[in-house]
């Protein structure tokens, strides 16, 4: 069995209840803090009022004493007045009267060594409870004051029963027990108002969240009739601006990505499909006027045609499986510093050997460092160097500069250039400008798509920069400065690139 399925039993799922819970826990150690805080407080006030009455009380009976007058029995607080020579209390009230009249007195007498502070009263084998009950075998604090017999008359040292040359004492009880039922009082005050605001507490804190999640329980319900097919339906924004606005106005912009996501994956199947049902068309109209015909059939002219379909077909799967491979975000794999500048001489080679009379130059001051995979920033440049072949009159120029951070390589041509409305719409997918064209010369409209995402896959930027003639794509990538430092340093000799040549 799983342990956490206890927890699920009792854990409430709804976000209302666990609120008003989580909030009515919180609430309950508070009080229970306060209420620990308050009892302390009230006892010690308490007791502190309990000790001033003593002292009132002691005050009261020492003057009594001092007129010769016999203080009266019944009173607030426990008191015993005892006196050396005699072997009973020469006056008590309060409590104390539970230990009965004429016995011997509770408290000790004066001895010269101090007056005890804490007193331990005897157990009262009577069971007559006083005037206080019964405060027999208990253990409390003592406020005592000794008077001299001297400090008296004859009449009134005869009055009170002692001698002329005894010691009085007077003692008077501190006792807990009105500390002790006002703070039993307090807490149960407490406990109930303790109750019942943990109850409104959580009642609060329920409707609260439930009042706060009713937008949201309106954007689930609205998010939930979204279908694949019709992305279109847009949650109510309130107008509030809380984080149910900034919740709302985040769902509307993800349902409008995937609105766009959606027709643009439906555009781009439609654009693969037509793409491939040409070069197929082509290729099954071929074969079948061969196959009608066959005595009349030019056959390596026929293969030739077939085989050239073939290869476009090839082209075009590996360019979509690339650009499915870039939409996963898939990370980059092999990074390492690649020389720009090598690899772009290696393209200008190749393009001088090429069939079409074109001065293809490669500009550059420097080695060109940045980090990634060569194969793929092969495929980039080989890109926009075959898009301005396509497009280029007599030249085209490379240049690559080291630019701070970054290393900034150009693509130029002396073609046609492209118009300014079309400066972002020309990376799109399956976007030809020039529709007039055969498709065999203008390619299927997926180099610079899959060249801009190359770019950005490696941190980098590719833009259509401004210029009078021709068209000049600007590609920006992060220099490899750590690597260039490291290899100034230690003198690392250079590392082949893709081109097959090493890094100057």
């Amino acid at each position: 069995m799983n342990a956490t399925e206890p927890r699920r039993r009792w854990w409430p799922r709804s976000v209302r209840a666990r609120t008003a819970l989580a909030t009515a826990s919180t609430a309950a150690v508070i009080l229970a803090g306060i209420g620990w805080w308050v009892h302390n407080d009230v006892y010690r006030q308490s007791t502190e009022i309990a000790q001033m009455q003593a002292v009132h009380q002691i005050d009261a009976l020492v003057d009594q004493l001092k007129q010769g007058v016999v203080p009266v029995r019944r009173s607030v607080v426990p008191y015993e007045v005892v006196a050396t020579g005699r072997r009973s209390a020469v006056a008590y009230g309060g409590g104390m009267a539970a230990f009965g009249p004429g016995t011997r007195h509770v408290l000790p007498a004066p001895t010269g060594q101090g007056a005890p502070t804490i007193v331990h009263l005897p157990v009262n084998r009577d069971h007559n409870p006083g005037l206080r009950g019964d405060m027999a075998g208990g253990t409390y604090q003592a406020i005592s004051v000794d008077i001299s017999a001297r400090e008296l008359s004859r009449d009134e040292a005869a009055t009170l029963g002692v001698t002329a040359d005894a010691r009085l004492r007077v003692y008077v009880l501190v006792l807990p027990e009105t500390a002790e039922t006002v703070s039993r009082t307090t807490d149960r005050l407490l406990l109930r108002a303790g109750l019942v605001g943990l109850v409104l507490i959580a009642a609060a804190a329920y409707f609260a969240v439930r009042i706060a999640l009713r937008p949201v329980e309106a954007i689930r319900v609205l998010t939930a009739s979204v279908t694949a097919n019709d992305p279109r339906e847009r949650v109510t924004v309130p107008a509030t601006g809380h984080e149910i606005t900034a919740l709302a106005t985040t769902i509307n912009s993800t349902l409008q990505r995937l609105e766009n996501a959606a027709a643009q994956q439906r555009r781009f199947v439609a654009d693969a499909a037509h793409e491939l049902r040409s070069p197929l068309t082509a290729m099954l109209a071929s074969l079948e006027v061969a196959l009608a015909y066959p005595e009349r059939t030019d056959w390596p002219a026929a293969a030739t045609t077939a085989a050239r379909q073939t290869r476009r077909l090839q082209a075009l799967a590996e360019d979509l499986l690339l650009l499915a491979r870039l939409d996963t975000r898939a990370p980059t794999a092999d990074s390492e510093p690649v020389d720009l500048t090598a690899l772009a001489s290696r393209l200008t080679e190749q393009h001088h050997l090429a069939e079409r009379p074109l001065t293809v130059t490669c500009d550059s001051t420097a080695p060109a460092h940045a980090l990634g995979n060569s194969d793929e920033y092969e495929r980039l440049l080989r890109n926009l160097v075959d898009n301005a072949a396509r497009h280029a009159a007599h030249r085209i120029q490379i240049t690559i500069r080291n630019h701070g951070a970054w290393v900034v390589l150009t693509v130029h041509d002396d073609g046609p250039g492209i118009p300014t409305e079309d400066t972002e719409r020309v990376f799109e997918r399956f976007v030809r400008l020039d529709d007039a064209r055969s498709r065999d010369q203008g390619g299927a409209g997926l180099g610079l798509a899959i060249a801009r995402d190359l770019a950005h896959r490696h941190g980098g930027t590719l833009t259509l920069a401004p210029r009078t003639l021709g068209a000049c794509f600007r590609l920006r990538v992060p220099r490899d400065l750590d690597g260039e430092q490291h290899r100034s340093r230690t003198g690392t000799p250079p590392r082949p690139t893709a081109a097959g040549r090493p890094e100057r």
